[in-house]
């Protein structure tokens, strides 16, 4: 499958099994994998029929999706290892989902040798297009994205509540993310903040989130200072609006965890 052809099928899946749902989801439709983790027939519904077209295609690839690996572990042990892979997240932002926020997308992305090669978000309600392609661009409908570099002072968001109003060195306090990495992403690259400080680096969450700010000019690199990969299993990530940025903020965030 060609790289419009993905992004379709994201976008016919979104229509037919999520779109429908949103805002209109029974109780029962909606249930908690763990603790104040959500998933709902729409995750589950969606990632079946994007896997099965991924597999329809690319045979040998290994698929590696949030509600697979909910129910099978041990696809991320073949996930790491495989030469060629993809990454599925049918609803990430799922409370936002559930909650009848719009902030939610539908992503993937296409793993070889363990680097991102290319990468999809498409978000249905705000009806926006996000592709990118390791060495060739980033796009939104269909226009390059281009980052212009930090802002000054620098505006750092997290996801991770217990680190809301912490400062990092004398940088202003953190802020709350869009609880959704398929808008977070875009809203870095869009000038919206300069840094984002995450501690969970599920690869559905941030392959292709990642892709996308670098091959728009951004870095996104580890807690140890290391270059992101959706293979290293390091924990926690600092996706910035530039290489210089993702140092200054790493340095800090070294120093105080």
């Amino acid at each position: 499958m060609d790289t419009e052809a993905i992004l379709t099928l994201l976008q016919e899946v979104a229509a037919e099994v999520i779109t429908p749902r949103f805002q209109a989801l029974a109780n029962h439709e909606v249930h908690e994998k763990n603790p104040g983790d959500l998933v709902t027939i729409a995750d589950r519904e969606a990632e079946v029929l994007i896997t099965a077209a991924l597999q329809a295609a690319f045979p040998d690839a290994v698929v590696l999706g949030e509600e697979a690996y909910a129910e099978d572990r041990s696809i991320m042990e073949r996930f790491m290892a495989a030469d060629h892979a993809f990454t599925v997240d049918p609803v990430d932002g799922t409370k936002n989902f559930v909650n009848g926020s719009p902030d939610h997308a539908v992503m993937a992305s296409e793993i070889i040798n363990g680097r991102v090669q290319r990468a999809w978000i498409w978000q249905p309600q705000h009806q926006r297009a996000y592709v990118a392609v390791r060495d060739q661009g980033a796009w939104c409908n269909g226009e390059e994205m281009q980052l212009k570099g930090a802002a000054s002072p620098l505006r750092g968001v997290t996801s991770r509540r217990k680190w809301l109003h912490r400062t990092l060195g004398d940088l202003a306090p953190l802020e709350l993310t869009w609880i959704s990495c398929g808008i977070d992403y875009p809203h870095l690259i869009e000038g919206d903040a300069d840094f984002i400080v995450y501690i969970g680096t599920n690869p559905w969450d941030h392959a292709p989130g990642s892709l996308l700010l670098e091959e728009a000019g951004g870095y996104v690199g580890t807690f140890d200072g290391f270059p992101y990969t959706p293979v290293d299993g390091l924990p926690g990530i600092i996706a910035a609006a530039d290489e210089a940025t993702y140092s200054l903020v790493q340095a800090l965030v070294a120093a105080d965890v």
